[in-house]
């Protein structure tokens, strides 16, 4: 039966009419809402399934983890059969080819961006940043682009804030102040984005699209599963990641006006997340890349718990709308409920607000767009059974999936090439080794003019001793000159010979007087 008719079915009416989304009004983007546990993620899976089987990519994010299902052939049990049968439809149990991503690389090939990539306004709502540390994220930015320093990892980005206020006057003069207040606030959450895991997902080899926007031989497109059970614990991290994604699909994807199918359909879970607390410039962001991204050929669906979560900016370029039951307890949600049910095409048939509060489990209020464009009367519907599983895929499916995978290997080895971390780093080196070469030379040239100036000092010591010796012999010899002659005393031998003579003839003399007296004279 589904052959046959023109679009993806998704149901059918209480009239026993066919509810099906046209593939060429698919791009037109969509919402699909409902409280929890009402049916959400099973019409997520069939819409992703039915737009792989006709050729469409699609991407989705899998919150709980259950999405994972897609990846298995279906046991439909006697109630979905039963229930199938009375649509007309014949249930072929099959799987869809999909392939698992991860941003950390646990349960699914791993997804890496640039830090350049994403920009200061993404970066900004990831760290959370207010209007003047995001001013300071713009500037450190820029001073990468004008020095020409690659962003790669969180690595680069912190190197380059240091770098930042090391040289803030001179940065500043050129582009505004730069408060080290705000650099410190901007390292700090980075660490907390570092200790969340989320420096995984900044690096390279960054994600090629073409890897998701696969068709495969059979002609069905691949089906692209991120596994978010463990992203969700960083909100503003998949909210930033998701909508860099759509950022890209925009800018690299070429325009196809409107082509008989998409090229890509992306589901946003949790859509919520995006939106709450967002800057007024990321709210424009994201409703100029919902705006015209359709002339791309893709198609956005956002996956909520309220419509009223979504901006009315961007609500309104929302053509195709499944919402599930709602519950309007109190008066928010009496709110949001009023205004969900003023979105549609009333049906004649029943009140749109109470028909959404009784609606049950698989079952849902389905308006999406004609031929001419213009919203269908909204009809109650019953949601198609899936053909691939309900519930998760265990983890030994799950590696077999990603081993057949076709993009097996391509990212799980992370590259490090150089960019702003390693070439500061070398300029610190290099600057380091500079100044501890300039100290030894300046030790040195110390010491030397240290014995330069002992050496000058001796030798003008000696200089002076000898001058002093010198004035002393002078002066001496001045002295002697003054001087009158003196007769030599030196004898001559004529003289030394009579003194001779006449000491021993004394001698002589002296001995025998004494003789004389002590003993007598000596007879002759």
């Amino acid at each position: 039966m589904t052959d046959a008719l023109p679009g993806l079915f998704l149901g059918q009416s209480d009239a026993a009419q066919p509810e099906n989304l046209l593939f060429n009004r698919a791009n037109r983007h969509g919402v699909v809402a409902g409280a929890t546990g009402t049916g959400k993620t099973v019409t997520l899976q069939i819409m992703a399934q039915g737009f792989s089987d006709a050729g469409v990519p699609v991407f989705c994010a899998d919150v709980k983890g259950d999405l994972s299902g897609i990846s298995q052939v279906g046991a439909p049990n006697e109630k979905l059969i039963a229930r199938a049968a009375e649509m007309g439809l014949t249930l072929t149990p099959r799987a869809a080819p999909t392939v698992f991503w991860d941003l950390y690389g646990q349960k699914g090939h791993p997804i890496r961006t640039t830090v350049s990539e994403i920009g200061p306004v993404l970066m900004a709502r990831m760290l959370n940043l207010n209007e003047v540390q995001e001013g300071v994220l713009t500037v450190v930015f820029h001073v990468a682009d004008k020095e020409g320093l690659l962003l790669l990892d969180l690595d680069d980005l912190r190197s380059l804030l240091v770098y930042v206020g090391e040289n803030a006057e001179r940065i500043g003069r050129e582009v505004g102040n730069v408060a080290p207040a705000s650099i410190a606030a901007i390292q700090r959450a980075l660490l907390q984005v570092e200790q969340q895991g989320g420096d995984a997902f900044f690096g390279e080899p960054a994600l090629k699209l073409e890897d998701m926007i696969r068709v495969g031989l059979d002609g069905r497109g691949q089906v692209n599963v991120l596994d978010s059970t463990r992203l969700m614990n960083s909100p503003r991290l998949y909210a930033a990641f998701l909508l860099w994604l759509l950022s890209e699909l925009f800018e690299q994807l070429p325009e196809v006006g409107d082509p008989e199918k998409p090229r890509l359909v992306f589901f946003f879970d949790e859509a919520h997340l995006l939106f709450n607390d967002a800057p007024r410039a990321l709210l424009e962001k994201v409703e100029q890349v919902v705006r015209l991204i359709r002339s791309k050929g893709v198609g956005v669906y956002f996956v909520t718990q309220n419509p009223a979560d979504i901006p009315d900016s961007v609500l309104a370029q929302l053509g195709n709308r499944i919402q599930h039951a709602l519950r309007a307890y109190t008066p928010s949600e009496q709110k949001g409920l009023k205004a969900a049910s003023q979105s549609f095409r009333a049906n004649a048939a029943f009140d749109t607000a109470e028909a959404i509060q009784g609606l049950g489990v698989g079952e849902a209020l389905v308006s999406v767009l004609d031929e001419k464009g213009a919203p269908t009367i909204v009809a109650r519907t019953r949601i198609r059974p899936p053909a691939s599983r309900l519930g998760p895929a265990t983890d030994t499916e799950r590696a077999a999936v990603m081993a057949a995978s076709p993009v097996r290997g391509l990212y799980e080895q992370v590259l490090n090439r150089e960019s702003a971390a390693e070439i500061l780093a070398n300029r610190h080196s290099a600057a380091d080794q500079a100044q501890i070469q300039a100290q030894i030379q300046a030790k040195a040239q110390a010491e030397a003019d240290k014995a330069a100036a002992a050496q000058a000092k001796a030798d003008q010591k000696a200089a002076e001793a000898r001058a002093k010796a010198q004035a002393q012999a002078e002066a001496r010899a001045a002295r002697e000159a003054a001087k009158p002659a003196r007769r030599s005393t030196r004898e001559t031998p004529v003289e030394a010979l009579t003194k001779s003579v006449l000491r021993t003839a004394g001698s002589t003399l002296t001995r025998e007087l004494m003789r004389g007296l002590l003993g007598g004279l000596k007879r002759r």
